[in-house]
This record gives C-alpha cells, structure tokens and sequence, in this order.
C-alpha cells in the first residue's frame, strides 16, 4: 500500500529532523582560568557558545541553570547565575561572595534547588544564599568563617574553604575546612541553615579538598590536598564516623585535587598534581572503603575531571587541554584515547546527556 503525503506536510516534518540531528547528545562545560565557560558539542568537540566572565573556575549545573564563580582575589569575586537555551547563555544576575576581605577567590559552588553555597578559598569562608523562584540568586544570606589549626604554616596559617555539599537526605551541608584540618556542618530546614558545628576531624596535615557521597548516601569521602590520602567516613543522620584512610599520592606532592565515583559506585577516581600528574583508581568495596586499582599519568596539572560510564574527561590546566580516556567499566582501568580540545586553561569539566 502506497500513501501519498503532500509536500507542505512533508517540509515541516524535514525541519524537525533537521533540527533534531543538529542538537548535541551531550553537551561539555568547561570552566575556566580566563575569560569565559563554555558549552561544547562534546562528539565535535565545537563551542557551541561561551559565557563571558573572569575566571569562571567551578560550576553548578542544574537543568538550565548555571551557576559559575568568578575566582578574583579582590573585592570582583562573586558568583553568578546564567540559563543556557542550547545554544546560548544568558546572564540572570550575580552576587558579591563575601564581605570585604572575606569572599575572594571563590572556587566551588554548589546547590540542591533551594540554596546556593559558595566556598571561598583566600576569603577563608562559606557564603551562603537563598534562590529565588526562577533560580536567580538573592543576596547573601550568612557568612560562615573557618578556622585554622593545621602545622603547615605556610599553606594553613590561615583559614580555607575549598567545596561545600548537601547531604544526601537533604536536611545539612558539609564543607572542607582547609586549614583546620575538619569538615564543618550546618543544618538545613527549609531555606535557613543554622547550628554550625564540626562533623568530623581528620588528621593532622590532610589539608581536606573535595567531598563526596556515594548514591546510597551512607559513604562519604574526602581527599587531603597536603596529605594526598582519602578518608572514607560511614554517614547517618548527620554524622560521620571514620572507617578507613587510604594513599593517593605516593610521592608527597601535596597537590591532590578532585575526586569522583564512576556511574555504579564500583570505583573511586583521585586528580593529582603538582608531581607525577595523573588519577589514582581505587575499587569500592561493599562497605564503602577502597582498595588501590591502579594509576593513570596524564598532562601536566589535572585539576578537575569527570567520570562516565566508559570515559573519563580530564581538564589539563597547564597544557591548556581536554583529555579523553577510555574506560573499563569492569576493571576501572583508564587508556589513553589521544582525543583532545583545545581551550585556554581549563579547570572544570561537567558532561550533560541530552
């Protein structure tokens, strides 16, 4: 049987074809140590747009809005909010990250839909704010300062904030207290935080950088910067009990980055820089603590990545490089695929599926 469509038919349908075929799958952003973020088709490896601002270094990405720290040693630090269309970015606002003296250099942001909160590196703080309905973000909210107590004099003298995360069953944020070798804790009801207090001391020295929970929410990891160890804590109603530390970097460069769990939380991956650039690849046993696995080296300073199901996306700040690597989803193994992006010192990956 034949059937006959006409034409004036047919041409609107070639148009949705078209226009299907030409959207991204998947969609890279990358943060940056200069003058911009950006969206890539992640197949092309082509910009699809790019976000104007100082030193966009960690984003926050949920549905279509970016949230972006502008990482400035001075009173310009602040964070900012954009909406991405698919093919274009538009500026929603921005807020200073502190008081003066307080806020500089921001550089992580976090948010679960309700609040947005800010670590501040040199500003030695955790910035809070309350979003508004259309994801915007309002005024600081509170200011939370960290404290210091660690022996390293000349990284820990002061005080230092390096990542902030909401708890899995939503009701406390937890942040790295750099230089006092702690992880800090407030409560959340609602869109108000209070009762900070410290959730768990780690060992003098570890420096604390990156957290992470697992998707069960009942493993909570952490990576020491100066120690270039990652603790394991078993987390339940707000409250971390110490299970296991383990060696990433095993030759004292005091340079450990950026952690991440691969989709089935059956490995942990470990950025490290500074010597010996590269991600430590750690098995995840049943009850939350790591095993070594094996080493991957890749180019020079390797700040932040992501982990997919069968890759893992490195950005390469001093090589001004995107990294691609093959991986085992059965050995947790990364190869080399040798594919590269070029763009100018990039420090944040995040992959986003279509």
């Amino acid at each position: 049987m034949i059937i006959f469509v006409p034409m004036k038919r047919i041409i609107p349908i070639l148009l949705v074809l078209i226009v299907a075929c030409s959207r991204p799958d998947t969609t890279l952003f990358v943060g940056t140590y200069s003058d911009g973020f950006y969206a890539l088709d992640f197949t092309s490896g082509e910009v699809i747009a790019k976000a104007p601002m100082p030193n966009p270094s960690f984003l926050a990405i949920d549905g279509d809005k970016v949230y972006a720290v502008s990482e400035m040693p001075d009173e310009s630090a602040s964070v900012w909010a954009w909406r991405y269309g698919g093919n274009g970015f538009e500026p929603m606002g921005s807020q200073p990250t502190g008081l003066p003296e307080r806020g500089e250099d921001p550089c992580y942001v976090a948010t679960d839909g309700r609040l947005l909160a800010v670590a501040n590196y040199s500003g030695g703080t955790l910035a809070l704010y309350k979003l508004k309905e259309d994801g915007n973000i309002g005024p600081l909210d509170s200011l939370v300062v960290s404290g210091t107590g660690g022996p390293d004099m000349s990284r820990q003298e002061t005080p230092h904030v390096h990542c902030a995360t909401f708890t899995p069953d939503g009701k406390h944020l937890f942040f790295s207290e750099f230089s006092a070798d702690a992880i800090g804790a407030l409560d959340i009801a609602g869109r108000s935080v209070s009762n900070y207090r410290i959730a768990a001391r780690l060992p003098a020295d570890f420096g604390p950088r990156h957290l992470l929970f697992d998707a069960s929410g009942e493993h909570f990891y952490v990576i020491g910067e100066l120690s270039g160890d990652i603790a394991v804590f078993d987390y339940k109603s707000g409250s971390l009990t110490l299970r296991q530390v383990i060696k990433a970097d095993k030759v004292d460069a005091r340079g450990a980055a950026d952690i991440h769990l691969s989709p089935d939380g059956k490995f942990l991956y470990a950025s490290l820089r500074l010597q010996n650039d590269g991600i430590a690849i750690f098995g995840v046993e049943a009850d939350g603590t790591l095993k070594e696995v094996g080493y991957q080296h890749t180019g020079p300073h390797p700040r932040n990545f992501t982990i997919t199901k069968d890759l893992a996306i490195v950005a390469c700040r001093d090589s001004d490089e995107i990294e691609i690597y093959k991986r085992d989803p059965s050995t947790g193994l990364l190869t080399d695929t040798g594919r590269r992006i070029s763009l100018p010192k990039p420090v944040f990956v995040s992959l986003q599926e279509d």
